[in-house]
């Protein structure tokens, strides 16, 4: 495998024609008397594929490259940022980012440590691994097999994106280091009409691989058949109920409520500026007993792995979260510094336009001692939510709201019909205290995700074991 500096330095310097010595001290002038900062380049290379209603709807392909650098001094920063690689343009920025240290005497930080240098990831641009004509003729099969697969499929929808991103970071002391990330992801969508009603699912995966994973006819048939099957228990669902009921939530994707509801008011800019429910409170018991929450972002070719963040920080496994007791944040270097902490190698970027902040990688709780069919055999009267649609989160206060797009309900123990409309509603830390029983069969989404926050976008991975939750209002439209 290539070094990723190799690489990154024939992008940006060999073909560019910059000087990396004059980039260097163009770079340690600008940010001259600042608490810390980093020039970062980055080519990125996308490619998105639809198929739709039996035909390519459409197909686009970006190619982007510049810098983005950065003076911090103090709880400010200067940015500046641009689409032109070239030493004017980093000296222009660098003019700009002097306003912010300018009568600041600051001491620049310490380099990120150089972890264990180990690569999470292939370094391959899943662009050019498959033809262009492969691409088209998987997704033609891909419609194909959903159609004759059941009558009752009356519209296909698939979706193929791929990108591949080379980031370069260097700061004023010399200390320089690389990522290359690639990045795919194929998503299937089906509309089925029975009896006048028509109804959708959808079944989707991905990752830090290549795309030839799914030309095995295994691997995308899977994807079509779940799609299938959600729709089909959509067409038999009734009208979700209303008031409080207990819950039990899914493995895998329903870890997204963690990731919203708990997750994010972990990150160290909220709680270093205080407007964070869990804002000083490591070290107190913020979950149930049992609970333990993990942000990792060392694993193996998972959508949220970085193996380094976007300030140069190797990733690494951060428990947040164990048996309940808070035990610390998520942390770029600047909310680190200001805290008295160390970054935890989560200060990301949506691209070379944006400013680092901390983010979560692939967020999901650990296992516990209760098998699925234990935690449900114990529910009287609940619903069952295997799925997630959409979400909305307030950070300040917790309150959370969340769409199940499967669930059913539950009494005496027994599976009952599917219901629709289900909406979950609740305070984060509130529901992590309701937390009665963990299942013992945690799963990871299937490389989906992708977590908004400031206007900016990163892919991300979220997971959990099945859980029971005691007491969570549910909003739909028949009496419970």
């Amino acid at each position: 495998m290539s070094d990723p500096l190799d690489i990154t330095r024939d992008l940006f310097f060999a073909r560019t024609g910059l000087d990396e010595d004059t980039v260097l001290s163009t770079i340690s002038d600008s940010l001259a008397g600042s608490d810390d900062g980093e020039l970062y380049l980055e080519e990125r290379h996308s490619e998105m594929m639809v198929f739709d209603d039996g035909r390519m709807k459409s197909a686009s392909y970006d190619n982007s490259s510049g810098f983005g650098l950065r003076a911090i001094a103090g709880e400010a920063h200067g940015y500046a940022h641009s689409g032109e690689l070239s030493i004017d343009a980093i000296r222009r920025a660098g003019n700009t980012v002097r306003a912010v240290t300018s009568g600041h005497n600051g001491s620049l930080a310490l380099p990120p440590s150089a972890g264990n240098n180990r690569a999470l990831y292939t370094s391959a641009n899943p662009l050019e691994a498959t033809a262009f004509a492969d691409k088209v003729t998987l997704m033609q099969e891909i419609d194909a097999y959903a159609r004759a697969a059941d009558p009752a499929v009356a519209q296909v929808s698939v979706s193929l994106a791929a990108s591949w991103q080379a980031i370069h970071i260097m700061r004023p002391d010399g200390y320089q280091v690389a990522d290359i990330r690639p990045l795919v992801r194929l998503n299937v969508s089906v509309v089925m009409e029975k009896d006048g009603r028509m109804e959708s699912g959808s079944s989707g995966a991905g990752g830090r691989v290549m795309l030839d994973k799914w030309l095995d006819p295994q691997i995308w048939k899977a994807e079509v058949i779940e799609a299938i099957r959600v729709a089909r228990v959509n067409l038999e669902s009734i009208p979700a109920p209303a008031g409080e009921l207990e819950v039990v939530l899914g493995p895998g994707w329903p870890g997204v409520m963690l990731h919203e509801a708990v997750g994010h008011g972990l990150e160290g800019d909220f709680n270093r500026k205080g407007t964070s429910l869990f804002s000083g409170q490591v070290g107190e018991q913020v979950a149930a007993k049992g609970v333990t929450v993990v942000d990792d972002g060392t694993m193996d070719d998972r959508r949220g792995s970085i193996t380094i963040d976007d300030e140069g920080t190797p990733s690494r496994r951060n428990v947040l979260i164990e048996d309940g007791i808070l035990k610390g944040y998520m942390q770029d270097r600047q909310n680190a510094r200001l805290m008295g902490v160390d970054p935890t190698g989560n200060g990301r970027r949506e691209s070379y336009a944006h400013t680092p902040m901390p983010r979560m990688t692939n967020t999901f709780m650990l296992n516990g001692s209760y098998s699925n069919e234990e935690i449900l055999a114990s529910v009287k009267k609940g619903i069952y939510a295997v799925n997630f649609g959409g979400g909305q989160v307030d950070i300040t206060s917790g309150k959370f709201v969340f769409s199940a797009s499967e669930a059913y309900m539950v009494e005496n123990g027994r599976l009952g019909a599917p219901v629709k409309g289900a909406t979950l509603i609740g305070n984060g830390p509130d529901a992590m205290g309701k937390i009665t029983m963990i299942g013992d069969d945690l799963a990871l989404d299937n490389g989906i995700g992708t977590c908004g926050k400031a206007g900016q976008g990163v892919p991300v991975g979220v997971g959990q074991p099945t859980l029971k939750m005691g007491g969570i209002t549910i909003g739909g439209t028949e009496a419970a």
